[in-house]
């Protein structure tokens, strides 16, 4: 997955498509079949879509509300938050709505909402990973939290948006029966969960802390072998009170076997440490977006 982290404008509108391909699947396929609102305004329009489909025998799609309500969005975002801002938006709404029109219905799961909850969760948060990863959003309850937040400054976007999809899982139980909603709230978890992950895949990676007499020779085959920088760091030995050169190095997550590897050939009895690192930014990681 190292190419999801080049950025390039190519790059983003292919994972943007992907993304809101992905997530239209979840919706089409899984949660408006089974009637599982899982917050944002796509989860708005599949419990809208039952109330109207009870009172007209006619239920209004989920892609025709997603305009209806997002039209009004924009225009206040355009106001609000500016142009640049809704121009980078506008492409994720437009791409979601249109893929969610053209993807026929089609009830994967039947009644096993455990298994609709796992995959439309895994699903849809492949695919809000994707349209993250863009730095991109599909409009929305996140243009809304966001809309709020431009007024309400004291408020974090987060916690606006997770009170708004609060209120919309909410209007879900009203509409539908809470234990529909609780197998939704089981997708909301794992959709949080697969998009966390996918996005800090992309940036994750090993940082090593390397203490050895031997840090010349350590040094010379993490620069040469493997092609990574490390750096040389000076620390004293609290107990012996004796100066040492600790290596300190930050590598991809495949790599880290073979750093331990050369430190474990040349000197067995160095001391490392070795924790997770969230992001990495510079050569040989992700580049600064200019």
């Amino acid at each position: 997955m190292e190419w999801l982290g080049k950025r390039s404008k190519k790059r983003d509108i292919c994972l943007l498509l992907l993304g809101t391909f992905l997530i239209a699947v979840s919706i089409n396929w899984v949660y408006d079949p089974m009637g599982m609102v899982t917050g944002g305004v796509t989860g708005l329009a599949i419990a809208i879509k039952e109330l109207t489909l009870r009172a007209f025998d006619v239920g209004v799609p989920v892609w025709l509300t997603n305009i209806i309500i997002n039209v009004p969005l924009f225009v206040a975002g355009f106001f609000v938050l500016g142009k640049k801002f809704i121009g980078k938006t506008l492409l994720g709404t437009v791409s979601l709505t249109l893929f969610i029109y053209l993807i026929p219905l089609q009830n994967m799961f039947h009644n096993d909402f455990l298994l609709a909850a796992v995959f439309g969760g895994a699903i849809g948060g492949t695919g809000m990973g994707f349209v993250l990863s863009t730095m991109t959003t599909t409009g929305g309850t996140d243009l809304l939290a966001m809309l709020i937040h431009a007024k309400k400054k004291h408020v974090s976007v987060p916690v606006l948006l997770m009170i708004v999809d609060a209120l919309v899982v909410i209007f879900g139980i009203l509409v539908f029966d809470i234990n529909t909603a609780l197998y939704a709230i089981i997708a909301i978890y794992i959709s949080a969960k697969v998009s966390d992950g996918i996005l800090e895949g992309l940036k994750f990676a090993k940082m090593a802390y390397i203490i050895s007499d031997k840090y010349e020779e350590i040094a010379h085959d993490i620069l040469h072998v493997l092609d990574r920088g490390v750096t040389g760091l000076s620390a004293t030995g609290m107990y012996s009170n004796k100066d040492k050169k600790m290596l300190f190095c930050v590598v991809a997550k495949k790599e880290i076997v073979a750093v331990l590897d050369i430190v474990s050939q040349k000197d067995p009895k160095a001391f490392v440490i070795v924790s997770d690192v969230r992001e990495v930014m510079g050569e040989g990681f992700i580049e600064f977006k200019q």
